[in-house]
């Protein structure tokens, strides 16, 4: 048996290893050094300068190559995933009962998912919602139509002013807001650190006594997100954008805030009850899941980082998160893939169980308001039937508008929809009791809205001019925005 080392050689081993883990760390330290010194290479050694706000994403591409190449990635339409994933889905076609909760709307015509960012002009462009104005002071919706669609918007607000901009209709700026959601939207170009470019976002967190342009960057990394993915308003008669946040972020807070003020966005069509459209309140709802409450940024599972030679930068295919799940739910939790994707889509299809559920006894509540309009009753008996309707209604579409809401907040999401839906059930059970009043006590017949097709033509849409104006204003008057355009240096790409 070999003898115990002696006292001053383990005094010996220990200082050699004290020493070789001094010396790995000087190295790592090195090379992370030389790594943040490749990142701010690009800062301070860049190809082109940039100044004020360029909206051309593709005069970033010469200093922020790889950011660019994975903002173009924004194209892709390949991942297929439980719900959809980053095609264009009609919603519509799926839930046709979505036509008669948005009947008297734009919405009843037309609804699709949300692609990559890429396509926002696209998509808005294409939208039936959108109409088809034949020129630049006709078509039914206003210029605030285009806030979240492009960096031109804040490009043309510095240069015309906000009442100069919004006191239009959208079709008066299709020759100038021609490139799509980019760099200029959330980076200030002189050392590209986030910046807020929509005013009213800073409006609204003023109001509420928050500065928000002393942020910290992990803030940031959220509230560029929140100057789109949040619930908003056009106010006043140039229909400015404004965040109704005043009181808070919950959804009880935004509809008091919206019936102090008297805010409708439209009177349904069928019920003639006062509805509010909810726009996406991804930002409000993500603040009320376990990721925002724990500081979790909607970058950090959005647009995580990337390496590349040594390069560590944000991926800018803003995407499902479990598209990369290795780079985004397994930096923080333990578990496979495919346990993590499970949870995920569990958490979904619980919050699409009650959907389905309010949908179709909001969708009954319309019909049967109708019917009671028809029979006789007066306002004064339907005045509680309208509010309970509106309720319902605002938590449906504030719940379901929400873009990944039941992953974000699934706690939060399920209280929404299951309060809309007693509510929903209380507004049938008042017209029940209204028609019993007036002598009739049988089943409200209900309509064949099966299908989309059948839905748009109960609540009398005519689809077929709707699409024939739009085929027309697609072939003539948009190659003409670009073509100008192009001539005028709008757009490189």
């Amino acid at each position: 048996m070999k003898d115990k080392l002696k006292p001053w050689q383990g005094w010996l081993l220990f200082g050699f290893a004290m020493a070789v883990i001094f010396a790995s760390g000087v190295i790592i330290s090195l090379l992370m050094e030389h790594r943040s010194e490749v990142v701010n290479d690009t800062v301070y050694n860049k190809k082109v300068e940039i100044t004020g706000i360029e909206s051309r994403s593709s005069v970033f591409s010469q200093n922020y190559l790889r950011e660019y190449k994975t903002w173009v990635d924004t194209t892709s339409t390949d991942l297929r995933s439980d719900l959809n994933g980053r095609i264009s889905v009609d919603i519509l076609a799926q839930r046709p009962e979505m036509v008669v909760l948005w009947a008297g709307y734009t919405f009843s015509k037309d609804y699709s998912t949300p692609r990559g960012h890429m396509y926002a002009l696209q998509d808005v462009t294409r939208s039936l919602r959108t109409g088809a104005p034949v020129s630049a002071v006709d078509g039914p919706q206003p210029a605030s139509c285009w806030m979240c669609k492009s960096p031109d918007t804040p490009r043309m607000i510095a240069a015309i002013g906000v009442d100069s901009f919004y006191n239009n209709k959208w079709a008066a700026w299709g020759v100038e807001i021609v490139n799509p959601v980019g760099c200029a939207d959330c980076h200030e170009p002189k050392n590209m650190d986030l910046h807020i470019s929509r005013s009213s976002l800073v409006e609204a967190f003023r109001r509420q006594g928050r500065d928000i342009t002393q942020a910290s960057p992990q803030e940031m990394r959220s509230l560029v997100c929140a100057q789109c993915h949040s619930e908003y308003y056009f106010k006043g008669d140039i229909k400015y954008p404004t965040y109704p946040w005043d009181k808070g972020f919950t959804v009880e807070d935004i509809e008091e805030y919206y019936d102090e003020i008297g805010f409708t966005d439209y009177i349904h069509q069928l019920s003639r009850a006062p509805i509010l459209k909810a726009q996406h309140p991804d930002y409000e709802i993500f603040q009320m899941g376990i990721h925002g409450q724990r500081g979790v940024s909607c970058a950090d599972c959005h647009m995580p980082y990337n390496d590349e030679g040594g390069v560590k930068y944000s991926d800018h295919h803003i995407q499902n998160p479990l598209a990369v799940i290795e780079r985004t739910c397994q930096t923080c939790h333990r578990g496979s893939k495919e346990t993590l994707c499970k949870n995920v889509y569990e958490r979904q299809r619980k919050a699409n169980e009650l959907r389905v559920l309010l949908e179709k006894e909001l969708t009954k509540a319309h019909i049967e308001a109708k019917f009671a309009w028809d029979r006789g009753a007066a306002e004064n008996e339907m005045k509680e039937v309208l509010l309970l309707i509106r309720r319902a209604q605002w938590r449906w579409d504030f719940g379901v508008a929400s873009h990944g809401g039941s992953f974000h907040a699934p706690q939060e999401t399920m209280r929404i929809l299951g309060h809309g839906l007693n509510k929903a059930f209380q507004a049938r059970m008042a017209i029940s009791k209204i028609l019993v009043s007036h002598g009739y006590t049988g089943n409200v017949p209900l309509p064949d809205i099966s299908t989309k097709e059948k839905a748009q033509q109960y609540i009398g849409l005519d689809m077929a001019a709707e699409r024939a104006a739009k085929d027309k204003f697609l072939k003539e008057v948009v190659p003409e925005w670009l073509r100008k355009a192009k001539a005028n240096g709008r757009i490189v790409d």
